[in-house]
């Protein structure tokens, strides 16, 4: 197992051995369930369900029953693994020790807050235009947006007002600092995506990547 998924807590801040202060994330991470195992020729994947419900498909319940459990789980979501081992089976539940270790740089992926539609000082930075010369009531307009006769057109991508955040979002490079085993609650050094509450993915990265020490 590579991956737990979780729900956003709460942001604070600790402070690490040598006294610097730091931001951390608490993560209710688990426990989750193994509710399918696929061992293909050219991949390898884990689905793993989180979370509670009231009412969940006929479709969803068969396939939760099949792998031999009785919970009703809101979330089912598949990571591909390196190589799968005898305890991956359907119905065995993940805790977070399971996974995770202190020190372990993890990337945490879930969806930012919606902030509706968004004018281009906000959205992407614009330093908007000067209010003299009777511009006094253009001051957070975006400007002129054409490329002259050639080619004629705007440009696809061109960064403009519209709809900011509700996107997926992944910050990666974070490290784990601490582990409550008992509340399965997950410590992580910054700050991650999203809301309280909110879905989170929480993958080890790579090994390329040193752990990281406080």
């Amino acid at each position: 197992m590579n991956a737990l998924l979780g729900f956003k807590k709460d942001q604070t801040q600790m402070f690490a051995k040598d006294g610097e202060r730091i931001p951390v994330t608490h993560i209710q991470a688990g426990p989750c369930w193994i509710t399918e195992v696929e061992d293909k020729p050219t991949f390898k994947s884990i689905q793993l369900g989180f979370g509670t419900t009231r009412n969940i498909s006929k479709a969803e319940e068969g396939h939760i029953k099949k792998a031999g459990l009785t919970n009703k789980l809101r979330f089912l979501r598949s990571f591909t693994v390196p190589a799968l081992s005898d305890t991956d089976k359907p119905g065995t539940e993940v805790k977070v020790s399971d996974v995770f270790a202190v020190g372990d740089v993890v990337r945490v992926t879930g969806t930012s807050k919606g902030k509706g539609f968004a004018g281009v000082v906000k959205r992407h930075g614009f330093a908007g235009g000067p209010r003299t010369h009777g511009q006094s009531d253009r001051e957070r307009a975006p400007g002129s947006i054409g490329a002259t006769t050639t080619p004629g057109r705007v440009y696809l991508g061109k960064r403009m007002a519209g709809r900011m955040g509700n996107d997926r979002v992944t910050q990666r490079g974070l490290s784990v600092v601490a582990i409550n085993t008992e509340t399965n609650t997950l410590t992580i050094k910054g700050l991650v995506p999203g809301g309280q509450n909110g879905l989170l993915i929480i993958q080890k990265e790579p090994s390329k990547i040193p752990k990281a020490t406080l």
